[in-house]
Parts: C-alpha cells; structure tokens; sequence
C-alpha cells in the first residue's frame, strides 16, 4: 500500500497549479469510511426494504418464461436513459432502428453511445460468467469497449488517464469538482480493487455497492465514461455475488429524476461526514428501482401472455405468425424485410403475419411509408418508456 494512502485515514486536498491557476484536487481516503463518517445502524430500516426489493425483483425476472426477451429490451432501456444522463438525446426508438439499419431521429453520434453501451455492458457480463473477476482490468475493458466508436474514441478508451480532468465549469480553476491528479488515480484505484475482493467483506452488499459508486465517481479515473461505468459497477456487484441472476436492476432514471440530490449527495461523501446521507439516498433508489422493475416486469409478461393467445387463436397461420411476434418482442419497432429474416419465413409469410396483428391491435404502421413500412409494437414499447 502506498505510504501516503496509508497513513491517511481522511479525505484531503492537493493544490496543484493548471493553465496558470492554481486548483484544488480532491484525493479521497480508502474505503470503507470510519465509524465517525458511517452511523449503519439509522440505515438498518431501510436497508432491509432495498433487500426485499431486489429479492422481489429477482425471484419474478427469474420466473418469467421469456426473460432473454425482457432483457434484450430491459437493457437498452437502461443504455438510453444512462447515456441521457451524459447528455445524448437519442431514445429506444432511435436505437432500435439503428440496430435494425434504419436511419434513427437524431445524430449518429448519440445513437452510437447508446450503442456501445449495451456493448459494454455485456461484454462486462459475459467475462464475469466466463469467471474473470471483477477489478481494474475488467474495468478497463468495459470502458474500451463503451468508448470504442464514436465521440469518446479520442478520449484514451480503456486507459486511466495521465491528465487532469474537472466536472462542472469551463476550467478548473472554476470547476463543481476536481478529482485526483492523475499521479494518485492508480493508487486510489487500487485500493477500491482492493476493497471490492475483501475476503470476509463485514458490510452488506447493498452497502459496498453505494460505497464503490460514489467513491468511483470520486477518483473519475477516466477521461470520459465515468458515470456510465460506475453506474454499471452496481449492477455487475450484484450480479458477480448472485444476488441478481440477470442484469435487471439499473439505477439511471432514479439518479437522473433525482440529479441535483444525486451531486449533493455524492459532495457530500467528499468532506467525510456525508457517507450516511449519500446512502440513504443510494438504497432509497434501490429499494424503489427494484420495485418498480418488477411492476414493469409482471405487466410486460401479462401483455405477451395476452397478445399470444389472441396470436394462437388466428387458426391457419398461427404457428409463423408466432415466430413474427417472437421477433417483435425483441425488436419492437421493426420492418417485415428484417422480421422475414430473422424469423426465417418467406416475405409473403411475415407481410401476411404483420397484417393480422395490425387487424388484431398487436402491432401498428409507424412510418407512413408505402414502401419499406415499419411496425410498431406499441403496447410493449410504451411499457418500457414508462416513467423515463
């Protein structure tokens, strides 16, 4: 452990001098914070509540007969509304045409985040499952993988970074935040791996995982991506410790309702005497996250049980027209070329098939086109941008 870490147990301030002005870099303390900084037991309450959430959530998700086509959609829910946060103003919508080779509604560049965030984050899954650990490495290639294209491609992907960078303000010297000079990020980093593979870790798991992300956001290791990494960090603690099976709890629309309490929040874990606040915010976002996932969760699976049996009750046609809709729900906004294709039936097989379930209420024309005619499967896509 470095020295200076070491021996030092509270937060401080490193002045430096950037552009001709002098700033002042924040270097936060390992974790976990002292018994003075965290009071655990005001938080008990409401820490059993998050636990029953998520508990909740995973024994329903787990049960739910078509999962993989929940979190195929489930997930780039997530990616829009995190790279929202970053400031794109792609939607679902838009990242579903892309995905499909149709022209989406805004800039290429915001589509392409999105893009690569869901990228990113089952690259991260996929390496947990192949029983690679979570630490700086994997960390590393998350981030590779989220700034692979576009915008962030210039911004050192997968690298931690060797200058320094602010939050807020046009320099530092006016920054809201600047976090350590990059002599300290390795060693700040370290001692988060560190604290993610403590053998006999003595705090709940909800509770290092509000630690991790406010103390990721702290160090802001990144030239760019930070928030979208340490946003994914909650969700693959849960899933590398099984209390999630699948990657269903996202905390990105709770932060972003709630931005403004989010900074103050996390400002506050910065002067040591805000840890307890910031994690009654963090399991508040938990416990109604998780919550309102399952309500989702259980009226999505109603819808498809419903739209199914009025599909198997079309009588000759049923059978193909149900490999159309199996398509649909993975991709709710499709065009019959793409459906035919990935369905495996003929053209006339799957124009026939989306005319029924227009005629049925199922699906809807949405392009206006006479041509080249997309369809929506509005029901589900208005399930999903519920509340966002």
């Amino acid at each position: 452990m470095p020295k200076h870490l070491k021996a030092r147990s509270r937060s401080h301030y490193v002045s430096s001098t950037l552009s001709g002005e002098r700033v002042r870099a924040f270097v936060p303390p390992p974790l976990p914070p002292g018994s003075q900084e965290l009071d655990l037991s005001s938080l008990q309450a409401l820490l059993a509540e998050a636990n029953q959430a998520v508990g909740r959530l995973d024994g329903m998700t787990s049960a739910l007969p078509d999962l993989k086509l929940f979190l195929y959609s489930y997930v780039r829910k997530e990616a829009v509304l995190s790279s929202q946060i970053e400031g794109t103003q792609s939607s679902l919508s838009d990242l579903l045409l892309y995905e499909n080779a149709e022209t989406p509604g805004v800039p290429l560049d915001d589509v392409q985040e999105v893009s690569n965030y869901v990228a990113a984050l089952n690259h991260g899954l996929k390496r947990m499952r192949d029983g690679f650990p979570l630490s700086l490495r994997l960390i590393r290639e998350i981030h590779e993988v989220l700034l692979s294209k576009g915008r962030g491609s210039h911004a050192q992907p997968g690298q931690f970074r060797r200058s320094q960078n602010w939050i807020g303000g046009s320099r530092p010297g006016n920054a809201a935040y600047v976090p350590p000079p990059p002599e300290y990020v390795m060693e700040c980093m370290g001692q988060l791996e560190m604290f993610l593979h403590q053998e006999s870790p003595s705090l709940p798991l909800l509770i290092r995982a509000g630690l991790v992300h406010a103390q990721f956001e702290s160090i802001h290791p990144f030239l760019d991506g930070n928030g979208r990494v340490g946003r994914l960090l909650i969700t693959f603690m849960l899933c590398a410790e099984d209390v999630l099976r699948e990657p269903v709890l996202y905390l990105s629309l709770f932060f972003k309702t709630h931005r403004r309490l989010y900074y103050d929040r996390l400002n506050g874990t910065r002067e040591n005497e805000g840890w307890t606040e910031w994690l009654d915010f963090f399991l508040q976002g938990v416990r109604d996250t998780a919550n309102q996932a399952a309500r989702m969760a259980g009226k999505i699976d109603k819808l498809f049980q419903a739209d199914k049996e009025k599909i198997e009750r079309f009588g000759r046609g049923a059978s193909s027209a149900l490999l159309v809709y199996r398509y649909a729900q993975v991709n709710p906004l499709f065009s019959i070329r793409n459906a035919a294709r990935e369905a495996k039936v003929s053209f006339p097989t799957a124009s026939s098939a989306v005319a029924r379930m227009t005629e049925a209420g199922i699906l809807r024309e949405s392009s206006g086109k006479r041509r080249d005619r997309l369809f929506l499967y509005e029901q589900y896509l208005d399930l999903l941008n519920q509340d966002s």
